[in-house]
């Protein structure tokens, strides 16, 4: 199981609506973590690790660019170089 660090929770509580405008699914960073755990959400350590895992998961990235990679819903930017990505 990852080690979620507060900076990893702290990131997809506060952008959470990104992924769920209807709403919040988590209320706490506690939440959060346990969120993040049941779903098999994983941190990537830069921009490229995030190309590499979708590329890894049979993404097709062909015609799409870093920028449009990183701006997907799944996609939330730590804010120190790490991204963390939600599982489909």
């Amino acid at each position: 199981m990852p080690d979620y660090d507060e900076k990893v929770l702290k990131a997809f509580f506060d952008q959470q609506s990104k992924l769920f405008p209807e709403g919040n699914v988590c209320g706490s960073l506690e939440e959060t973590k346990d969120f993040l755990e049941e779903n098999f959400a994983v941190v990537v350590n830069s921009a490229k690790e995030v190309m590499e895992y979708f590329e890894e998961e049979g993404l097709d990235l062909e015609d799409m660019d870093e920028n449009s990679i990183l701006d997907a819903e799944e996609v939330f930017a730590v804010g120190d170089g790490r991204y963390l990505i939600l599982e489909g």
